[in-house]
């Protein structure tokens, strides 16, 4: 049986007991347990940045063993971006080793006197003086840690409470998003640090599994467009779906997709790199070689080009290598980065916002990088956007609200949810906000026929895996909720189950009853799914958060566009639209029909609360 570390900064005091059977029956480990451990700890007047908040750090059951892409770590809260629920998910080497160290999670609560890290064993958890790291980048902090283990740190961003402040491992893998960054910051905490003993051990009918898994894995096709070009791939994938998040969502396409997408990021690509125990090797390592952008970074993972490419309307993909690199450095998520900036470059467009030393002009280079150092510094008018949209928008006034592109403070990640719909409806209901990765939708859009004739009616199909029809999209939003927690539970990556289901929830079933030694269904993993993001909707409902919260910014209802067939240019990089849209007035029609299909479903009111009869279904009443 593996423990739980209880550690408060405030006292000094940490404490370490076996983790609770019954809880990790529930709820399986990693984002579950992490969830329950927020909903019994954390009532709705803890503020997210006072010592009475929890940072919990945790791992899944299948985490730090072999089965592929079994590297996940998962870090829970109270979000200072949506003031109730809030989450963030890395890969990289570093959560395996947490779970290979025997931990179900780490819980962390107060304040530290002066800056401190954790230093973490398999004996123990030791709390360290970290004031010679204070104010370093992740880097240098990483570099000095290194020695003695796996690193999790902040940066300056984390340090002065910037609102979507990332938690960095791995030097370039970021648990990002709801601002884990400055929990941990508030809490004086700048990095932890684990070393484990040696591996996990397994039983022999489980690496059987794994090595047919694995190869079954090597054999398909899109595991093996994600080796050559990794995510980035998106990036021309989007701009010819229409999907391509650009100008802050004025538009749904960029001319200059040749520029900015992964054959232009190609040239600069030094090789791929996978995460612990991982097949793919979906990641980057980058170098610019000279010049005024020269680096050698990981990354940029699609998230982080469109956000501070496309977005801001950025079409100098070395300028997006660097902004990435410095967003990972002061420790910044790049998504509420990317829509941070352009939410400013909208409001300046429009006469709302001003700087003496910046433009903020559409696709300036200069602004977006100086925006960047100047929001994780809290300097200036990056003061402001260090809140976020939301609260920006209500600080500037005069209308700024219509240009924060966020759901429940969280700013939206990079799908037009008027054209990809499915998204769409997942960034309203997403109990962390506008979140790709809660439901991660992609049936439809990426043609999964099988997958969906396994898991819906016949007489459905048609409809559901329509990309324009609202209809069926809540089913798919529904189904990739449950999978979704149920991967983040056992410590799994969603590239290579929930994006396309190259492991399916039968496959992990498969493989947890070897590991448990009992036998256990998709169906019942998918059940613990369910509980999942029904207790983590209770969570929300007791801040009082209901439908009004699952709207999307209005434009997405109000501002229809047009899809262009764009024909590259390839002396100049620019595209050149067809002479009539090959998709017209494309929008939302009816999010609320969705929301109505999507409560319904769920066995929820139509206000968006969780039903008695549903909650004592799931054990949770």
């Amino acid at each position: 049986m593996a423990k739980t570390a209880f550690v408060d900064l405030s006292s000094g005091v940490v404490r370490l007991e076996q983790s609770d059977p019954a809880l990790l029956e529930m709820f399986l480990g990693g984002r579950g347990y992490a969830s329950k451990l927020l909903y019994d700890r954390v009532p709705p007047d803890v503020q997210p940045l006072s010592p009475e908040n929890l940072l919990i750090f945790s791992m899944g059951m299948m985490g730090g063993t072999p089965w592929p892409t079994a590297s996940r770590g998962h870090v829970t809260f109270k979000s200072p971006v949506t003031g109730a629920y809030g989450h963030a998910n890395s890969g990289g080497y570093w959560g395996a080793e947490l779970a290979r160290a025997g931990y179900d999670a780490l819980v962390i609560k107060g304040k530290a006197s002066q800056p401190v890290y954790l230093y973490v064993t398999d004996d123990g958890v030791e709390i360290r003086q970290a004031g010679d790291l204070w104010g370093l980048e992740i880097t240098p902090v990483t570099q000095r840690l290194e020695s003695l283990g796996k690193v999790a740190c902040i940066g300056p961003a984390g340090e002065n409470l910037v609102n979507f402040a990332a938690i960095m491992n791995d030097y370039s893998r970021a648990a990002a998003r709801s601002g884990s960054g400055a929990v941990m910051g508030s809490k004086l905490l700048k990095a932890v640090v684990v070393k484990a003993a040696g591996k996990k051990n397994v039983p022999e009918a489980y690496l059987k599994k794994i090595k047919e898994l694995s190869q079954r894995m090597r054999d398909d096709r899109n595991i093996e467009e994600l080796k050559r070009y990794g995510t980035s791939i998106l990036v021309e994938i989007q701009n010819m779906s229409g999907a391509l998040p650009s100008r802050n969502h004025q538009r749904v396409q960029v001319p200059f997709v040749e520029k900015v997408g992964a054959f232009a990021l190609d040239k600069y690509v030094l090789r791929g790199k996978g995460c612990f125990s991982c097949p793919v090797h979906c990641g980057r390592v980058t170098k610019i070689p000279q010049g005024e952008y020269a680096c050698d970074t990981g990354g940029p993972e699609y998230e982080s080009m469109s956000a501070l490419g496309p977005m801001t309307w950025n079409s100098n993909i070395e300028s997006v290598v660097y902004a990435n690199l410095r967003c990972n450095e002061l420790g910044l998520d790049t998504i509420s980065t990317g829509v941070t900036i352009a939410f400013a470059m909208e409001c300046a467009e429009n006469g709302l916002l001003k700087d003496d030393e910046l433009s903020l002009e559409w696709g300036d280079v200069k602004t977006e990088l100086t925006l960047i150092e100047k929001i994780a510094r809290r300097e200036g008018i990056g003061n402001l956007l260090a809140d976020g949209t939301r609260l920006a928008a209500k600080a500037i006034g005069g209308g700024a609200e219509r240009f924060a592109m966020q759901v429940k403070g969280l700013e939206l990640p990079r799908q037009d949810p008027r054209v990809a719909k499915g998204f769409g409806m997942a960034h309203a209901v997403g109990n962390r906000g506008a979140d790709h990765l809660y439901a991660l939708p992609t049936i439809d859009a990426a043609g999964l026929w099988e997958t969906a004739r396994h898991y819906f009616p016949e007489e459905m199909l048609d409809e559901l895996m329509d990309t324009v029809n609202e209809k069926y999209k809540p089913d798919i939003v529904i189904l990739g909720e449950h999978f979704c927690a149920l991967v983040d539970s056992l410590g799994i990556c969603k590239l290579a189950s929930v994006e396309n289901f190259a492991i399916t929830p039968e496959d992990l079933a498969d493989g947890l009853s070897e590991l448990l030694g009992k036998k256990v269904t998709a169906e019942e993993l998918l059940l613990i799914g369910e509980r999942v993001v029904n207790l983590e909707r209770m969570y929300n409902v007791r801040h009082g958060y209901s439908r009004k919260d699952d709207y999307l910014p209005e434009r997405f209802m109000k501002e229809p566009v047009n899809v262009w067939e764009y024909t590259p240019n390839p002396e100049t990089g620019w595209g050149t639209p067809s002479e009539k849209p090959i998709r017209e007035n494309v929008v939302i029609r009816d999010l609320d029909a969705m929301l109505d299909r999507y409560y319904s479903l769920r066995g929820w009111s139509q206000d968006g609360i969780p039903a008695d009869e549903t909650l004592r279904r799931l054990k949770l009443l």
